[in-house]
């Protein structure tokens, strides 16, 4: 919820302190690029001191900033690039979470859990629903502060009730992480997140404003309309960790490419209504939610006994994919007036992301491993 909230606020923010279109953007984006790049050190403090205590630590420095930038105030666009690093603690968690689940479960069974895990990111809904309102009502900087309230209750109920599993790999050592960099799975894998979720959580920061600028909608209409489809994404996350255990993760990823470009290029057209370009963004939305669920039961089929920092490779390159995306809108915003071609580039790569899997299924040799995994799910 925390981690994106600057984007349902970026109109009100935008207006009273002056941003253009790219200004925008890069606000929108600077969470999701700092949550990327942070997710690598998530895991490894995850590896060493175990998640439990790594997601007690990660909490309370979101919460120490939120309440600082409320105490302090927020008053330029580089204060607000200041904060928007900040929250990408928040966007790191994943990399704490995901193997905190993963280490309770069976590998039949890891796609199904770890979508169920990944759906945390429903939270994005909760920004989308109500901080627009409350802006409206307390004002945007006031609520920076209040987010900080429900933060205080989940890390209150984190440390009484999460666990560390028992069976809990040893860290690793820095030269083993070095050493995942060369295996070609992880890159691959790295790659098809940065499509499904960086396609994801970079349309969450990016539609209110989306809608707002090309539709004319009001800011709370505009979170109430980003929420809708950022609620089918999350939903079907566990959704496609399932589908990935029963078809495999490839096969699934295959479809999910296939979709979202439709999806986007639709978008990208300038639909004239805004219930059509919401439908298109709904497919969009609900698709990359199923990838991302099929890219993390691959993760651990492949790479069990580094989960951790692999989720924290995985993760960064998806927030690096949110942060283009986002970014990119604002810039194409800003020099044509148009979303169209941000839309449309980020569309062909989910048409390259599906023309890779498809020949990942039908090669052999370094691919054999991963594709082996995938005929043992089914």
């Amino acid at each position: 919820m925390v981690w994106v909230m600057l984007g349902p606020l970026a109109v009100l923010i935008a207006k009273d302190i002056g941003l253009n279109a790219a200004q925008k953007g890069l606000m929108v984006a600077t969470p999701v690029l700092a949550g990327a790049f942070l997710r690598i050190v998530a895991g490894v403090v995850a590896q060493h001191i175990g998640p439990k205590r790594a997601g007690i630590l990660a909490q309370l420095v979101v919460i120490g900033a939120l309440a600082a930038a409320w105490f302090i105030g927020l008053h330029s666009f580089e204060q607000m690039l200041m904060v928007g690093v900040a929250l990408g603690v928040a966007g790191a968690s994943f990399a704490i979470a995901l193997p905190l689940t993963s280490q309770w479960y069976p590998s039949e069974h890891q796609g199904t859990a770890l979508g169920i895990a990944g759906a945390g990111n429903s939270g994005t809904v909760l920004a989308a629903l109500f901080a627009p309102g409350l802006a409206a009502l307390f004002g945007w900087r006031n609520v920076l502060g209040l987010a900080g309230l429900p933060l205080l209750v989940v890390v209150a109920v984190f440390i009484l009730a999460a666990k560390d599993s028992p069976a809990r790999p040893a860290a690793l050592s820095a030269r083993s992480y070095f050493k995942l960099l060369v295996v070609p799975e992880a890159w691959m894998l790295m790659a098809f997140y940065s499509v499904t979720f960086g396609g994801f959580v970079g349309l969450a920061s990016s539609l209110p404003i989306y809608f707002h600028d090309q539709y004319g909608l009001s800011p709370v209409i505009a979170g109430y309309v980003t929420a809708l489809c950022v609620f089918t994404g999350s939903m079907l996350r566990p959704v496609g960790g399932a589908i990935a255990d029963r078809i495999g993760g490839l096969k699934t990823l295959s479809l999910v490419y296939l979709v979202a470009f439709a999806a986007l290029m639709a978008a990208a057209t300038g639909l004239p209504a805004m219930p059509l370009a919401l439908m298109a963004f709904v497919v969009a939305m609900g698709s990359l939610g199923i990838g991302n669920g099929a890219v993390f039961q691959l993760v651990p089929q492949r790479f069990r006994n580094e989960v951790a920092i692999m989720t924290g490779l995985v993760g960064m390159t998806g927030g690096v994919g949110g942060f283009y995306l986002a970014s990119s809108l604002g810039f194409s915003k800003y020099l044509t007036g148009s979303y169209a071609a941000g839309l449309s580039i980020f569309a062909a790569l989910a048409a390259v992301a599906f023309v890779a899997v498809v020949l990942v299924l039908r090669r052999e040799g370094v691919w054999s491993p991963l594709v082996a995994q995938q005929d043992a799910a089914e």
